[in-house]
């Protein structure tokens, strides 16, 4: 069959929505505006483009499953979590395309950038914020931009991924110590012995906490991919600009690296050990 066959596709569009139309296409396709006339460029700002509309999505699906935990809803978030998890693995690979460009050919544009780096990328923090890694000195970034600050300051103060699961476990009769549960959101989140001692429980016996120990997978999957992606972040920084300063003023692969040795959800890792 050929295109010509198809007699039922729709040609006239002079007072229809298409495809382009409802994408916004027009929008998106004329969003990439090179600051030089070197080739690469247009690389370095799509990878970066479609990694925020992949963190949009991530935070779209996070904040959904925080109300889910909260409601109980335990199907809807697993599959909210496990939508998460295929993202970051789309991210993850947007760093093999981004790795094709050599040393030679960033330090074309690189001067162009100016301070605007990745390290101020507000959808990250967000995402760091709400897997409960609060760092309050990049809130200062954002200030120049009242609405946006204020928007951080909210993700900020409010409950993370991990604070909603550690209420599920208090909920489900685990003694989950007061200090856990009523603590200072705007701090990260440090392990707790109570929290640990209820997740070796759920883990050891799933049958009687099944709700809870997918629960636990879902944020294992999660924290593996965020640091898989780090450390694909920190290897093609190394390669494109080695150990030079980042453009935002960051140490660039040295503080790429500190990342890497911070979890989120440290009991779920720590639990690995105890059983």
């Amino acid at each position: 069959m050929t295109y010509k066959d198809e007699k039922g596709i729709h040609t006239d569009f002079k007072e229809r929505m298409t495809y382009g139309d409802y994408l916004d296409l027009d929008s998106i396709l004329n969003a990439q505006h090179r600051l030089s006339d070197h080739h690469d460029e247009m690389l370095f700002i799509i990878i970066h483009q479609v990694s925020e509309l992949w963190m949009k999505l991530t935070l779209h699906e996070i904040r959904a499953a925080i109300t889910s935990i909260k409601d109980e809803n335990f199907d809807s978030a697993f599959k909210q979590l496990a939508r998460v998890s295929k993202i970051q693995n789309q991210i993850i690979q947007a760093w093999d395309v981004l790795a094709t460009m050599t040393p030679a050919e960033y330090l074309e544009f690189r001067d162009h950038l100016g301070q605007a780096s990745g390290f101020q990328s507000y959808q990250y923090r967000m995402v760091e914020f709400a897997l409960g890694y609060k760092t309050p000195h990049v809130l200062k970034i954002y200030e120049k931009d009242e609405a946006l600050h204020q928007q951080l300051q909210e993700a900020y103060e409010a409950p993370g991924l991990y604070d909603v699961a550690i209420e599920t476990l208090a909920k489900s009769d685990f003694d989950i110590d007061s200090s856990v549960l009523q603590r200072d959101l705007t701090k990260t989140y440090e392990a707790n012995e109570s929290v640990e001692k209820a997740w070796i429980e759920v883990y050891r016996n799933v049958d009687k906490y099944w709700d809870l120990y997918e629960l636990a997978e879902k944020l294992v999957d999660i924290e593996d991919w965020m640091q898989q992606w780090r450390f694909r972040h920190m290897k093609t920084v190394e390669r494109i600009i080695g150990h030079k300063k980042g453009t935002g003023g960051s140490s660039g692969v040295g503080y790429l690296k500190s990342v890497l040795d911070h979890y989120f959800f440290p009991e779920l890792w720590n639990v690995r050990s105890k059983l």
